[in-house]
C-alpha cells in the first residue's frame, strides 16, 4: 500500500487548501494512504489537536477514502516533517511550493546541498511533489 504525507498549516491557509487537494487527488489516483500532519512549534506554543486538524480539513474537503491526521511536537517543521516522513515511511511528500524554500535552508544546513528532491531521495527514499 502506498503513503502520501502532506503537512498543512493550520488554520489551513488558502495555499494549505491548495496543496491539501492535490494530496488528496495524488492519494486517490494511487489508491494511497492519506497523512496529514500539522507540527506545534515548541516556540510559538502552538496547541493545536488532532480534533482541531481533522475539523479544519474536513471543512476544507469532503473527498477522504483513507486519511489519518498526526499533530506533532518540534521546533524546526523540517525537521519534524523529516521525523514523520521515517515514521509512516511515505511514498510521496506533497508540499507546497512556499515550503520549498525553508526546506533548501534547512537542508543545506544539514548536508550544504540545497537539492530538496536529491536529498529526500537520498536519505529517505521518497518522492517528492511541489503545489504552485
Amino acid at each position: 500500500m502506498s503513503r502520501v504525507l502532506v503537512p498543512v498549516r493550520y488554520p489551513l491557509s488558502a495555499h494549505s487548501k491548495r496543496t491539501l487537494a492535490s494530496a488528496i487527488d495524488l492519494a486517490d489516483e494511487r489508491d494511497a494512504d492519506l497523512t496529514v500532519l500539522h507540527v506545534n512549534l515548541y516556540h510559538r506554543g502552538d496547541d493545536v489537536t488532532r480534533r482541531d486538524l481533522k475539523r479544519g480539513v474536513e471543512r476544507a474537503s469532503d473527498q477522504f477514502a483513507r486519511v489519518r491526521f498526526v499533530v506533532r511536537e518540534g521546533f524546526l517543521v523540517e525537521e519534524t516533517i523529516l521525523e514523520e516522513i521515517v515514521a509512516t515511511d511515505a511514498d510521496v511528500v506533497v508540499i507546497g511550493r512556499k515550503q520549498v524554500g525553508r526546506w533548501r535552508r534547512t537542508i543545506r544546513r544539514i548536508i550544504g546541498d540545497p537539492d530538496i528532491e536529491a536529498f529526500l531521495d537520498e536519505k529517505v527514499d521518497c518522492e517528492l511533489v511541489t503545489v504552485g
